[in-house]
């Protein structure tokens, strides 16, 4: 460490220090550094590379405006790329490494870019790749895409775990500045219930960092006074190392870095936290972001904000430099001289802009130079500032040996979440800045982000304020109190660009946007402030804007002859500042966010040797493999063959179940369905399909009624979800009148199909004679509740295989047993399992459309389920499904193929063409959308969308699979392959 960079005082904990490293070497901090601070007070200057143009840079800022110094944090699967040195706080054993550079930061091959810089202006990724065409994926994309991005991301899965919580409250104070505590205290003290969201790891806002009393104390000693007040209020939550990132219709998000500041989380604590919070009134108390100048080399290592200067200065006890010029257009940008020359740095000069100053804001200069009517024109070095060279007010240039140059431009009150739900900022000319107009509902902007600036116009208006928020919250108002603070001088003569720089003079530093890109923007009639923003980048990098906005689009206004009013200001958008897409995943990441569901035969068919498949979020047996059978295909032929020729049994468990009860569940479902069920018998089942609003078929399944007021729906495993969302969208918006109630119980019944021409063989032995299950009794589409033993159960005659069926539900917890039982029920009946993949293959057989065919882009006519859409009623999709285009009879509908030499094989995919015809999108007439092996047949059957399907069956077609290099013919068949007449299905 240099003993020239680590200065007296500061409020680091001197007692604890704390070791860390940067791009490999060793370095160390203490307790109460930032990673930039402990960086600074190492002697470290350059920090990073710019994005574009590799050029170098170094600390520009203190807070989360920080445009220059991002690094990657920590190794291995924690690292973390594009993070702020600023807002790093140090710990012991902190790991990082400058990014964006190759080989290494202090020599960066990639800095010939800058030979480029001519030819890579704004907007040249919109000229540059349009010519010739050919090279776009061979050389342009994969320059592109190495070029693109700055950090790295470790490509493995993240360890740490990341939270979400809600809370409620009064108050919402956003800012732990002056304003924020005054606020807080008063509200608080009123019994009112307050949130108080801070960035930072300590209270205090600027008042960490500037010299000021309050009441007789010093600036941090008011701040850890308020706070440990604020500490001993049960009524008051404070949440450090937190941000608002947004403001949305009632409510705010907030993400907490919970344990960042550490190497590792503890065990069971979140790394992050989301919170929603739900507010009665909010204050912005958010303080105000400094400007900079727009000059020559403003970007070198060594330039950076004087807010900036004072805050190493003063609160890290770290020295940005050893020979600093001060470029102020603003009377607080001179307090940045009085801090360093007390602090032992040499300040070269004050060079203000401005021709005349008050003579209390000169004395801040002490016996420093003053160059007043002068500005900086260029700042000269290279990984380091060597130099300023600076223009008097009679023209004349000089250059000043500096290695810091503290530049403040004024203030930008920083009111993006203000304007989140719509608002926009006005230009104020009496403070130079945008103000918020338009805030959201009961949101209330107190001190630096109001355009009060000062210190005593802060705490008024933070005491104030959250009086009278706790007042309007029902909280007796406490004394306001009457706080007595330093006096401050704000004035400012905004400058935005100094003319004559003979170097790249930047706007945005983080996306290297120069004053010649604002420039060119404006003669390419790019002059909306939003079309600069995304014709030249400006603002749109991780710092937002913060630093660059208010520069560049007031440099747009000259250029266009525009006042600022009239040029205007960039919407801002959320999140405000950055958030891990881990925080927005919460908890619900893997299988938390997709836990696996086993249904309750699941250790059943572990135990006869199946292979299991994810359906959904289930995990259902597929096939049954027996000794001797050496591929799945084996398996499913025999399952296949066993309950066509027998009996088999399914689970089907994972269909969705939906009970519906009420007088007027029947009207109900008339309207969510095609055909009709208001007229459904009880002890009756019906097939139904159900429409989305746009006329596309969204899912089918069957209807049972059990009594009078009593149905259960059964929905496709992969839309049982949606379909409740629907059916509960439907009641509560559409129909909320109707007496229906609706709720899912896919998990409070085992459901087993028992398919096969004995299967009512099997079904009469598990029931016993008790139970009358002829055809004349229990006919196709029939069902009832019975009981097994004490076990209630109910049966459905209904069947996916075309094949008679059944099936049985039970309560879940007896659904091993019921597997068990009705095995045993099946000896002597050749009963086997059979999984998912032999259903398949016999819904195929039958022609049955399933979720290849309910795929979003087929109505019921496409599927031959056109005469099942009623005609006396109205439902949900009716009249969109009429549009031209969707009873236009050239539209592609189902039918079957088979092809013309038995050996050839179909698979899904495969696009269709007429014998012939050369494939092209032009020529294409239909695609394959399941395809499988027939047992029963002997050979490849599938089903397929075609154009005119119907009226082409006994023609040829050409089935085109380039992606597995099959080409050959096959028949257009009707769907139905098995038993087209349906005797085996009735009995």
């Amino acid at each position: 460490m240099s003993a020239a960079s680590r200065i007296s005082g500061g409020l680091i904990d001197r007692d604890k220090p704390l070791r860390f490293s940067f791009d490999g070497t060793a370095m160390t901090g203490f307790a109460g550094d930032t990673l930039a601070s402990a960086l600074v007070a190492n002697g470290t200057r350059l920090v990073g590379r710019s994005f574009k143009y590799h050029r170098p840079r170094g600390i520009f800022s203190a807070g989360s405006e920080e445009p220059n110094a991002l690094v990657e944090l920590r190794s291995g699967a924690r690292r973390e790329p594009n993070t702020k040195a600023t807002t790093v706080e140090l710990y012991d054993g902190l790991e990082a490494h400058s990014q964006n550079r190759w080989p290494s930061l202090a020599f960066d091959w990639r800095a010939v870019h800058q030979l480029a810089s001519p030819l890579i202006v704004a907007g040249f990724y919109y000229k540059t790749f349009m010519w010739p065409a050919a090279f776009w994926e061979k050389l342009y994309e994969p320059l592109i895409r190495r070029s693109a991005g700055l950090g790295r991301l470790s490509g493995e899965p993240d360890p740490d775990t990341y939270e979400k919580a809600t809370a409620f409250c009064d108050l919402l104070i956003i800012g732990g500045g002056p304003a924020g505590l005054a606020a807080a205290l008063a509200a608080g003290r009123a019994g009112a219930r307050v949130i108080l969201v801070e960035e930072d790891f300590a209270l205090g806002g600027r008042l960490l960092s500037e010299l000021c009393e309050i009441d007789g104390l010093s600036g941090a000693g008011w701040a850890q006074l308020a706070e440990a007040e604020l500490a001993t209020l049960s009524n008051v939550r404070i949440l450090r190392r937190s941000s608002v990132f947004g403001v949305y219709d009632d409510e705010f998000g907030v993400i907490e870095r919970v344990a960042d500041h550490l190497p590792v989380p503890p065990a069971f604590t979140p790394r992050q936290r989301l919170w929603k919070i739900v507010a009665r009134e909010s204050l912005l108390a958010t303080g105000a972001t400094e400007r900079p100048i727009v000059f020559g080399g403003n970007d070198r290592p060594g330039v950076m904000l004087a807010s900036a200067v004072r805050s190493y200065v003063n609160r890290f006890a770290a020295a940005p430099g050893q020979r600093a010029v001060v470029f102020t257009t603003s009377d607080d940008g001179w307090r940045s001289a009085a801090d360093l020359s007390r602090a032992g740095i040499v300040v070269a000069a004050v060079v203000d802009p401005r021709r005349e100053v008050a003579a209390s804001i000169r004395a801040l200069a002490g016996n420093a130079p003053v160059h007043l009517g002068a500005s900086v024109t260029d700042a000269i070095g290279g990984q380091s500032l060597r130099a300023v060279e600076i223009v008097d007010a009679a023209g004349k240039r000089q250059k000043l040996a500096a290695d810091l140059l503290a530049v403040s431009g004024g203030w930008n009150p920083n009111i993006a979440l203000a304007t989140h739900l719509g608002g926009k900022g006005e230009w104020n000319p009496e403070t130079s800045a945008f103000l918020a107009a338009g805030a959201p509902k009961a949101m209330t902007i107190a001190g630096a982000a109001a355009g009060r600036f000062t210190l005593a116009q802060a705490l008024e208006d933070g005491a104030r304020w959250g009086a009278e928020a706790a007042s309007r919250c029902g909280h007796a108002g406490a004394a306001q109190p009457a706080y007595r603070a330093s006096d401050e001088a704000f004035a400012v003569t905004p400058l935005w660009q100094v003319a004559g720089a003979r170097s790249k003079a930047f706007v945005d530093l983080q996306n290297d946007v120069t004053a010649a890109d604002i420039a060119l923007s404006a003669r390419e009639g790019f002059r909306s402030v939003e079309h600069l923003k995304r014709y030249t980048t400006l603002g749109m990098a991780t710092d937002q804007g913060k630093t660059s906005n208010v520069n560049g689009l007031a440099m747009m206004a000259a250029l266009t002859e525009r006042s600022i009013a009239a040029a205007g200001t960039t919407r801002a958008r959320p999140p405000q500042v950055p958030v891990a897409i881990g925080a927005f995943g919460g908890l619900s990441t893997g299988k938390h966010f997709k836990p696996t569901r086993l249904t309750a035969t699941h250790d059943w068919s572990a135990q006869q040797g199946a292979s299991f498949v994810e359906t959904g979020q289930w995990l259902r047996a597929q096939w049954f493999a027996r000794p001797g059978e050496t591929d799945w295909l084996q398996s499913v032929s025999r399952e296949v063959d066993a309950v066509r020729s027998a009996v088999g049994i399914c689970d089907v468990s994972t269909l969705g179940k939906i009970a519906l009860c009420g007088a007027d569940v029947g009207v109900f479902l008339d309207r969510v369905y095609i055909n009709t069920f208001s007229t459904l018998a009880v002890g009756k089942v019906r097939y139904g399909v159900m429409l989305r609003e746009d006329g596309f078929v969204m899912d089918d399944g069957t209807t049972a009624r059990l009594a009078e007021d009593h149905y259960v729906m059964s929905t496709t495993t992969a839309n049982a979800v949606k379909v409740m969302q629907h059916l509960e969208f439907c009641h509560q918006v559409l129909w909320p009148e109707l007496d229906v109630q609706m709720v899912s119980v896919t998990e409070q019944w085992a459901q087993v199909a028992v398919a096969g021409p004995r299967s009512r063989t099997l079904l009469q032995n598990l029931f016993g004679p008790g139970v009358d299950l002829s055809d004349a009794a229990f006919p196709y589409m029939a069902c009832g509740e019975f009981r097994l033993g004490e076990v209630p159960a109910r049966l459905f005659r209904i069947s996916f295989s075309g094949e008679r069926a059944y099936e049985i539900a039970v309560p879940a917890g007896y659904g091993d047993a019921l597997m068990r039982a009705l095995m045993a029920a099946g000896e002597g009946l050749g009963v086997v399992p059979y999984g998912t993949e032999a259903l398949g293959v016999m819904r195929i057989e039958k022609g049955h459309a399933a979720g290849n065919e309910l795929n979003g882009q087929t109505v019921a006519r496409d599927l031959g389920l056109g005469r099942m859409m009623s005609t006396k009623k109205d439902f949900i999709g009716r009249v969109m499904a009429g549009r031209p285009a969707l009873i236009d009879p050239a539209r592609p509908t189902l039918v079957g193929l088979r092809p013309v030499d038995r050996n050839d094989r179909l698979r899904n995919g495969a696009h269709l063409f007429a014998p012939g015809a050369a494939p092209s999108p032009e020529t294409d007439q239909g695609f394959v959308t399941s395809s499988a092996f027939s047992p029963s047949l002997g050979h490849w059957i599938a089903l397929a969308l075609l154009s005119r399907g119907p009226d082409r069956i006994g023609e040829r077609i050409r089935v085109y699979d380039p992606i597995r290099a099959h080409d050959f013919e096959a028949e257009i068949v009707s769907p139905v392959f098995v038993d087209p007449e349906g005797e085996r299905l009735r009995g």
